[in-house]
C-alpha cells in the first residue's frame, strides 16, 4: 500500500506519503541475507522507507522525472515478526531545488517504533540519467 498527500512543487503544504508492509517469510533478515533470524530484515525495511519518499516526490516531477535515492541513514531500532505490519512515513523536510530530503519513520500495528532516519533523493530526467550508463 502505497499512499501519498501533496501537490505540486509550487504548494507550501508538507509533502508527506506511507507504505506498509505486512512482514511475511520473504522479507526477513534470513531471507534478505542480512542475519539469520526470522523478523523483517533491515534492507527490506530500508527498502519501504525508500518507497515511502519516492511515493512522495512524486508530485513534485515534471513528465520524464524521476528520483533517485543519494544518502540514507537509517536506524533500525526494534524487530517485527513474521505476520507484523509496518508502516513507513515519509515526509519531505527539505529542498534545494532537485535535492529532496526526507524524514522516515516506521511503527508497527501497535504504535512502536521500528526504524527512523532521513533519505535524500536528487530529481533527474529519467532518460539522460539512463544515457549515462
Amino acid at each position: 500500500m502505497t499512499e501519498a498527500h501533496g501537490a505540486h512543487a509550487a504548494e507550501s503544504a508538507p509533502l508527506q506519503a506511507q507504505t506498509a508492509l505486512h512482514v511475511t517469510d520473504a522479507d526477513t533478515a534470513r531471507a534478505v541475507g542480512s542475519g539469520d533470524l526470522p523478523v523483517l530484515g533491515t534492507p527490506r525495511l530500508i527498502a519501504l522507507a525508500e518507497q515511502a519518499t519516492v511515493a512522495a516526490a512524486a508530485a513534485l516531477l515534471a513528465e520524464g522525472q524521476t528520483t533517485v535515492g543519494t544518502r540514507i541513514r537509517f536506524d533500525h531500532v526494534y524487530p517485527t515478526p513474521v505476520g507484523g505490519t509496518v508502516t513507513v512515513t515519509a515526509d519531505l523536510a527539505h529542498r534545494d531545488d532537485r535535492l529532496l530530503r526526507f524524514t522516515v519513520a516506521a511503527h508497527d500495528a501497535d504504535g512502536r517504533l521500528v526504524g527512523e532516519g532521513e533519505i535524500t533523493r536528487v530529481i533527474v530526467n529519467a532518460e539522460r540519467f539512463m544515457a549515462k550508463l
